[in-house]
């Protein structure tokens, strides 16, 4: 698991260029994978070998992509300018490293500012080493996409990485693939694109794949650090089983089944009201006619800072309570 999880948090995969994720996830499954495909907007499709016709039609989703920058603008001195992808928080980017799909390394530095109010992407840049437009423009070009550049760390059974978000859920639906040794539903277990702006790659996934069950594999914050905002969920408790989010209320049925499971297994699981962000969940759960649906999080410190943190216990546990589901009878 340590292992799966340190190669995918470190690759580089921002929103729409998930394509070294995909491919990573893709050679790990295969031997578990009855079938495979890629569709137009790069979600991996993966039907379990374990699986069976007949029983419900149950769709897991974790995205691969993590947030980004993308450059808009190149000056003379051959300073980057760059916009958003996704949920970018600006006071977390001054002094930080970013990687180009080439390789290519940046810092991102900021103008002098005379209030903190001020510290907003426009008042950043990327500073690539290069002295001129002309030098910079043969390393990077205006559209291209950066993410965070953090080596992956273990430290007192907890896993810091820079795109844990949600490669911790993509690594839990890796081992998921791995244990599962039988199960009555035919289960698809997608590795979705696009998430981080706008669940784009679930909504197009689960409209195809119209299942019966849908579960997202997601991150969620927690209220275990000095002076955090209340909130019932901790590093090192159990995956969190979500009530509801900003974008989407869990279906009954599915929320009281993860949790029977849990219980009727011994795991530790928490309860989850997250009061900002969504997940793949919202995009299955309103597709075709509507679909149940519900999502297991990962507790995770720092979310969408470069250090994102993980219990590996929770991790563990998310694994084995999507295990027992599905191996187990669906009734909603």
């Amino acid at each position: 698991m340590e292992e799966i999880l340190r190669q995918l948090c470190e690759l580089y995969g921002p929103s729409g260029r998930e394509e070294a994720v995909r491919e990573a996830i893709r050679q790990a499954v295969a031997p578990y994978a009855r079938e495979m495909r890629v569709d137009a907007l790069g979600n991996l499709i993966v039907r379990a070998k374990a699986g069976t016709e007949g029983g419900k039609r149950v769709m897991l989703a974790a995205h691969m992509d993590e947030i980004g920058l993308v450059v808009n603008h190149i000056d003379e001195k051959g300073f980057l300018r760059f916009g958003r992808v996704g949920g970018i928080i600006p006071w977390m980017l001054v002094g930080q490293r970013v990687r180009f799909a080439s390789g290519q390394i940046g810092v991102i530095g900021m103008e002098p500012i005379e209030s903190k109010n001020e510290m907003d992407l426009p008042k950043m840049y990327i500073d690539i080493g290069a002295s001129s437009r002309e030098e910079a423009e043969k390393l990077v070009q205006v559209g291209d996409l950066a993410c965070m550049d953090r080596a992956f760390v273990l430290t007192n059974g907890r896993a810091v990485g820079k795109a844990m978000d949600d490669r911790v859920g993509c690594a839990v639906q890796v081992e998921v693939l791995r244990t599962l040794q039988h199960s009555p539903h035919d289960v698809f277990v997608v590795f979705t694109s696009q998430e981080e702006v706008g669940l784009r790659g679930a909504t197009t996934s689960a409209f195809g794949l119209a299942p019966d069950l849908g579960i997202a594999v997601d991150v969620t914050l927690t209220g275990d650090t000095p002076e955090a905002r209340p909130m019932a969920v901790s590093l090192g408790k159990g995956p969190a089983i979500k009530v509801m989010d900003l974008g989407m209320l869990a279906h009954p049925a599915v929320k009281e089944l993860l949790i029977r499971t849990a219980e009727a297994n011994g795991i530790p699981y928490q309860r989850e009201v997250l009061l900002a962000g969504s997940t793949d969940a919202r995009a299955i759960q309103t597709t075709q006619a509507g679909i149940p649906a519900g999502t297991v999080s990962i507790p995770t410190r720092y979310v969408h800072s470069p250090s994102e943190m993980v219990d590996l216990q929770d991790v563990r546990y998310a694994v084995r309570l999507l295990v027992a589901l599905l191996e187990g009878p669906i009734d909603l």
